[in-house]
């Protein structure tokens, strides 16, 4: 008995070293070698993970970035900086533009907006927007239930007394989870340096606008006629801004007949 239970131990220990050679030499075969820039570029990145990029996370942007399917300056958190440390890493230069924030439009709160029901459901915007449409009259402004703040990774977003979104622009560093979080569709991205912003989404007709918040866009087009630089235009009732050609001459606030454009006197400083 003693006789087999050695021999037993002899051959599982042979195989065992066996086994062990052959996936040592697997290994060397099929080993995969990992570029070390990969771990050098995540690395520059926020590693935040917060998809902004277009990636599942910041270390699948590093290996889209070293493979060349996604820029140097695929990361819109890190900004300039986080975009010329990968480019010295890849050896290459970087092309950054201006650094966007989130904005707001819509300034109907619950002081400007006329309320047409009480809304009982899932305190979500993404669930009062399917359903009965929340509180409020205007069926294009915010809900008010903070979907925003909720998916914002930087804090800097907060619901105001007045039920509405407030920006924080030293926290914002425009990765869109808002942009996206939103219902409604009421928040977009601007240049931090842009001072004059339309607050409103509102595509009913002037009438029906009057009647139902203080605030909102009538669709009278003077904003669009005094304009000197043709950044507005007037689409469904609603005045449209174009950054690329607004100069923040402030004009289009100043005669605007409902304040839904507001214009900044200061710039945020762009960094």
């Amino acid at each position: 008995m003693n006789n087999i239970y050695i021999a037993s131990l002899i051959s599982m220990g042979g195989l065992g070293a066996l086994l062990a050679v052959g996936l040592s030499f697997a290994a060397k075969a099929f080993k995969v070698e990992v570029d070390e820039r990969v771990s050098q570029v995540e690395e520059a990145l926020p590693g935040v993970n917060c998809g902004a990029c277009g990636y599942v996370g910041c270390a699948a942007l590093a290996e889209a970035i070293v493979s060349g399917e996604a820029p140097v300056e695929g990361c819109p958190v890190g900004g300039s900086a986080t975009a010329q440390a990968i480019a010295e890493i890849m050896g290459t230069t970087a092309t950054v533009g201006e650094r966007e924030i989130a904005q707001v439009l819509c300034k109907g709160g619950l002081k400007e907006t006329l309320a047409r029901a009480e809304y009982q459901g899932i305190q979500t915007c993404k669930a009062a927007n399917m359903v009965p449409g929340g509180t409020k009259a205007c069926q294009y402004g915010c809900l008010g239930l903070g979907d925003c703040a909720v998916v914002c990774p930087f804090d800097a977003i907060i619901m105001n007394d007045n039920g509405l979104p407030e920006i924080d622009p030293d926290k914002c560093t425009g990765c869109g989870e808002c942009v996206r979080a939103c219902p409604r569709s009421i928040i977009t991205l601007a240049p931090i340096s842009m001072r004059t912003y339309i607050r409103c989404s509102s595509h009913d007709h002037g009438k029906v606008v009057r009647q139902i918040c203080s605030v909102g866009c009538i669709g009278c087009g003077i904003c669009a006629k005094v304009c000197p630089d043709n950044a507005i235009r007037m689409e469904n009732n609603l005045a449209i801004m174009d950054y690329g050609k607004c100069t923040n001459c402030g004009l289009c606030a100043e005669k605007c007949p409902t304040k839904t454009i507001e214009f900044y006197a200061e710039v945020i400083e762009a960094v």
